[in-house]
């Protein structure tokens, strides 16, 4: 396969981003065919793909997915649906032979997780899930930092979502997305790939270690509410008006793996403040910290006073990129970094399109993708069960024992 004709399903915010700032720059993608539940959004996809590739046919224009998966004319297709949505639809890709690449999100149940394993199983379709903080400078630094060593035996992880998303959530009615709903009617770790990926990657996880039971508690819920008041929200949207929300602010999640190590996830979107993933590794033998982009080694000169610790400069990780860092972050071009999120979506893209063109194995597969956005079901029955603690099952059916680690690029020399 020289060039890929893709086919889009899902054409809201994330979907539309993708086709206008990253998909439209590679040369070997054919745009075979739009889909979106609203038309509008269709046809938006179409005039964005005119401007861009004036010289492109005319791409099919679907409102239902089925009639997508149906044509000859389409070899992979991205999935970018609603969360409620976007594993069946990509069950019904592999179902149709058409190369997948699945965008991140939470899944519902324990169940979908199984099905989508066993489309794939049953089908052996290329399948990627879309995690796009696998591929980000912070965590792919850190991560071949301990693959050296560095950091001596990896004993806790962390990291979360920490974004705050008040004003798209609160719009989901004006805006049509689907967080509002989720918001409104769940209490879990809603969105938990972007902090746990580069974590299991890092941990070997479904490659000689998996995990097995997690407990998750969540705080109260009062952001939401008080933003949509203090803001009048319900001016725009009079059914926000006196809403309650179930989502906790503050969802905190521990995970214990099988070769002992400890992973904790924190879930704050509802709360102010600035973006971060807050990606952490500890060892026996030094420390990463994404907030500071710092690391600490055995040894060194321990600070009580943590401004001063920062400001001299002396344990910034940047000192370590000229050795550790992939030379695809090195060798990033300006326009590179255009591609989505600083360019992490590019470089994501680009490697789901080799492994297809190429006949390689997916980077990020299909047990990752089930064992990852299992978490938001597990949570949910942790939290209404009281914080219990609750198993973790195992995609690979035994398989992970010996399946041998594969990060997403070879980061050791």
């Amino acid at each position: 396969m020289k060039k890929v004709r893709l086919g889009i399903i899902g054409l809201g915010q994330r979907g539309t981003s993708m086709l206008r700032d990253n998909f439209i720059h590679f040369e070997n993608v054919e745009f075979a065919a739009f889909c979106d539940r609203y038309q509008d959004r269709v046809d938006e996809a179409a005039a964005i793909l005119k401007e861009k590739r004036p010289d492109s046919n005319a791409p099919f224009l679907t409102t239902d997915h089925r009639e997508l998966l149906k044509r000859d004319d389409v070899d992979a297709v991205y999935v970018a649906t609603s969360w409620e949505t976007h594993v069946e639809v990509a069950i019904d890709a592999l179902r149709a032979g058409k190369a997948t690449a699945l965008e991140v999100g939470g899944a519902y149940s324990v169940d979908e997780c199984f099905e989508l394993v066993r489309a794939y199983e049953e089908t052996k379709t290329p399948f990627i899930f879309m995690e796009n903080c696998c591929y980000n400078k912070e965590e792919l630094l850190a991560t071949a930092i301990a693959r050296a060593g560095k950091f001596g035996r990896i004993v806790h992880c962390s990291g979360a979502y920490g974004h705050d998303l008040r004003e798209e959530v609160s719009m989901g009615n004006v805006n049509r997305h689907y967080r509002l709903n989720n918001y409104k009617n769940r209490n879990c770790e809603n969105y938990p790939t972007h902090e746990l990926g580069p974590i299991a990657k890092l941990l070997n996880i479904n490659r000689g270690n998996r995990m097995v039971a997690l407990t998750s508690m969540a705080s109260l819920s009062a952001g939401l509410a008080e933003y949509i008041e203090d803001k009048k929200l319900y001016e725009k949207d009079p059914s926000l008006k006196g809403m309650t929300f179930n989502q906790g602010d503050i969802v905190t999640t521990l995970i214990r793996c099988e070769n002992g190590e400890t992973i904790t996830l924190t879930l704050d979107t509802t709360l102010p403040r600035s973006y971060s993933r807050e990606f952490t590794v500890k060892g026996t033998k030094g420390r990463y910290e994404m907030n500071t982009n710092t690391v600490f080694f055995d040894n060194e000169k321990e600070y009580w006073n943590s401004a001063e610790y920062y400001s001299l400069g002396l344990n910034s990780a940047k000192k370590l990129e000229e050795e550790y860092l992939p030379d695809v972050w090195k060798n990033m071009s300006e326009q590179s970094k255009k591609y989505g999120h600083g360019g992490m979506d590019g470089i994501l893209f680009s490697e789901f399109l080799s492994a297809l063109t190429e006949g390689n194995e997916m980077p990020i597969d299909v047990y990752d993708a089930a064992s990852w956005m299992v978490i938001t079901a597990l949570s949910e029955e942790s939290i209404a069960k009281g914080g219990a603690l609750v198993e973790i099952p195992d995609f690979t059916n035994g398989a992970y024992k010996n399946r041998p680690p594969k990060d997403v690029f070879k980061l050791t020399k």
